[in-house]
């Protein structure tokens, strides 16, 4: 909250910062006294809490509550709803959640009615319509009062004190609580300031979940707190409805993944995207034909950014003025980069990173609630990279996603970039499964009709690719499994597998088979 509060003395109590799609937009004025209204609510109910879990959609209740939730002294443990009640459960019980705000309406329009009783019987869901309508006209006049305070005298906060409680997208496994502190946070966005130019006219459209940390660190704070109107929406799935809404709001800077991107510039009608003057990407790799598209259909700069949870998110991204294509940019200002060789991987190095953004430590399965302080000083992304002589950063996989086929390791996001190349307009996911002969097996994954072995061979020659990454079996699908951000999600892709594999009642020569 004190941060919001000098947003608001350095820009202007009536500036609008907040805005839910065309509707009304917000002030620092009106959103203060709100958080404030709310977290005097939110506190008497949760008494003896340290987190409280939010399970809402990216709009202007939600940023509300997390505000709310600062001001009642509450770390705000971001939930992602797309994840299931397992999933779910899962993360209350590793943050030591009792208490979930959300919404009925919310409930109601996502169909999450199943989900919402399964939770019941584990956490209280505190709905915000029941806590609006107990709001009265005293608790209006103590929040204005507050608001206009110097020093409200609510919750104290230091600024290595948890800020909030992000989820990793558990793409590859179990997914973990990842702890970043008020510090963590600020420290990010400060870096991103220095990093680029913002202009606080400017106008942001984020469409990201709020449970993402580009969607809540880039999308949210980091315009707010720098004085430039956000304007939200809950699904980033309207792929027609918003190319409307940004050219209806006029914004000119869209947050966003590669994937969502390219949907909105294939729906997106002639000038619906021309106001655009950033694209600022992250999440996943950029695809050349994301960039070409946006070519055709506005004037925007497309700048491909590079971050994990853990990092607050943004770790590097590439500039206006300092734009290298393949790259993800330089890294921001006040961080280190450290490279080490990984045995086998000839391509990059395992990259580490260090700087006031990285996160207080993981969420202690062992201790429910408590967090496990980092050790070291530095922090291993367990990816790979090259940097060039000028300091920009090429991020060539993930230590994780690599196959051994027949001794030669070989990366999987190198078969989806081929695939990718090759039928842009489709998902795919690549992963590795065992296969008696080789090791492992390479099997693509793909919402591609007619793709096949052979087509992806000839491609893979055109392209001058290593004959190691033609997937040794490709598994047409009606739809690719994804996760809320557009990102292959491969603990369900592999589910896929489960018959095939040895202990599951398949054989593993299944997955060796060199047909489609």
């Amino acid at each position: 909250m004190g941060a919001l509060r000098d947003a608001r003395r350095r820009h202007g109590g009536s500036t609008p910062i907040l805005q839910d799609g065309d509707g009304e937009p917000i002030g620092y004025d009106r959103l203060i006294q709100a958080a404030y209204a709310l977290g005097g609510r939110l506190a008497r109910k949760t008494r003896g809490d340290k987190a409280v879990g939010v399970l809402l959609p990216t709009a202007a209740p939600a940023v509300i509550a997390v505000f709310a939730l600062h001001a009642a002294g509450r770390t705000p443990a971001m939930l992602n709803f797309t994840a299931g009640a397992a999933h779910i459960r899962a993360a209350c019980e590793l943050a030591d959640v009792k208490t979930v705000v959300t919404s009925r309406r919310f409930i109601e329009a996502a169909g999450l009615e199943a989900l919402a009783e399964s939770l019941e019987t584990d956490v209280e869901l505190v709905r915000l319509e029941d806590v609006r309508a107990e709001i009265g006209a005293l608790d209006k006049l103590v929040a204005g009062v507050r608001a206009a305070l110097p020093d409200p005298g609510l919750a104290r906060t230091s600024p290595d004190d948890p800020a909030v409680l992000l989820f990793t997208s558990g793409t590859t496994g179990t997914p973990k609580g990842v702890a970043l502190s008020h510090a963590n946070i600020l420290a990010n966005i400060a870096q991103c300031r220095a990093h680029i130019p913002f202009d606080p006219d400017w106008v942001f459209f984020n469409a990201l979940p709020i449970f993402h940390g580009f969607g809540l660190t880039g999308g949210v704070l980091l315009p707010i707190l720098g004085g430039m109107k956000t304007v939200l929406h809950p699904s980033p799935l309207d792929r027609k409805l918003i190319p409307e809404l940004i050219a209806k709001t006029g914004a000119n800077v869209l947050v966003s993944t590669d994937t969502f991107a390219r949907y909105y510039a294939r729906a997106a009608d002639k000038d619906a995207l021309e106001g655009l003057r950033y694209v600022v990407l992250g999440g996943e790799r950029m695809s050349d034909a994301t960039k070409r598209l946006f070519a055709r259909k506005s004037s925007a700069a497309v700048l491909q950014g590079y971050g994990l949870t853990e990092c607050g998110p943004v770790i590097a991204v590439n500039q206006p003025d300092a734009d290298r294509p393949g790259t993800v940019g330089r890294l921001l200002p006040g961080m280190k980069a450290r490279l080490e060789r990984v045995p086998g991987i000839k391509a990059g190095a395992r990259l580490l990173v260090r700087g006031p953004n990285i996160m207080l430590g993981y969420l202690d399965p062992e201790r429910r609630g408590a967090v496990e302080a980092r050790t070291g000083r530095w922090f291993d992304t367990e990816d790979l990279a090259e940097v060039d002589s000028d300091g920009f950063i090429t991020v060539t996989g993930r230590i994780k996603r690599f196959a051994k086929i027949g001794g030669e390791m070989v990366s999987l996001d190198d078969v989806e970039s081929c695939a990718r190349a090759l039928w842009p307009d489709a998902h795919h996911a690549a992963i590795a499964l065992h296969a008696d002969r080789k090791g492992e097996a390479i099997v693509l994954v793909t919402d591609q009709s007619d793709a096949d072995r052979e087509a992806f061979g000839e491609g893979a020659r055109e392209r001058g690719c290593s004959r190691l990454v033609i997937p040794s079996r490709i598994r047409v699908v009606d739809d690719v499994p994804l996760l809320a951000t557009g990102k292959p999600d491969y603990t369900r892709v592999r589910n896929l597998f489960d018959d095939d594999q040895p202990g599951n009642g398949g054989a593993s020569a299944s997955v060796s088979e060199r047909s489609t």
